[in-house]
């Protein structure tokens, strides 16, 4: 007999720098972000169509694979990456740790924002219309004059094919 799987779709996924502070804003700190991406595409856990990482906050559009569940693989992205960053912001000496430092009964320290967004990507205007959204989030925030121009980003991979960073997938529909 098969295995039945799941077959979820596409989303557009955003989390948020507890407070909005800056955290992101240091390339190790970006770098933490992309090497989990990298873990979870490479255990055939997603594929990740594209992504944006701005300085407290990130954008992926991401496709859920092999019977792992959207929020399964959100909630492991979420929990190890804020242990990361937490240990870097250690190591490093980083005052800025108090930041994050909140009363909880489950935690410490809150390096993402509750609740994070994610939306299910029905069709091919939405995926386009989520797509040029999170592109031209550098270009807004003043990073880049043009978005293939920002690191962090995808939108090189869809101008010109480039794939920096070895974890992207063109979206193909759902």
């Amino acid at each position: 007999m098969k295995d039945l799987y799941i077959i979820e779709p596409t989303q557009f996924f955003t989390a948020t720098i507890y407070g909005w502070n800056y955290l992101l804003n240091d390339d190790k700190h970006k770098d933490i972000i992309i090497d989990s991406l990298q873990f979870l595409v490479n255990n055939k856990r997603i594929e990740v169509n594209a992504f944006v990482i701005m300085n407290n906050h990130i954008h992926i559009i991401m496709q859920t694979l092999n019977g792992f569940t959207s929020s399964a693989n959100q909630a492991s992205f979420m929990k190890y990456t804020a242990g990361q960053l937490k240990r870097s912001l250690i190591k490093n000496n980083d005052d800025s740790l108090e930041t994050y430092k909140v009363n909880k009964c489950d935690r410490d320290y809150q390096i993402w924002k509750r609740e994070p967004l994610s939306i299910d990507l029905i069709n091919e205007t939405i995926f386009i219309q989520k797509l040029e959204y999170m592109h031209y989030n550098p270009v807004r925030a003043g990073l880049c004059k043009l978005p293939e121009d920002y690191y962090y980003s995808s939108a090189r991979f869809y101008h010109d094919g480039t794939n920096s960073f070895g974890m992207l997938t063109h979206f193909s529909g759902n």
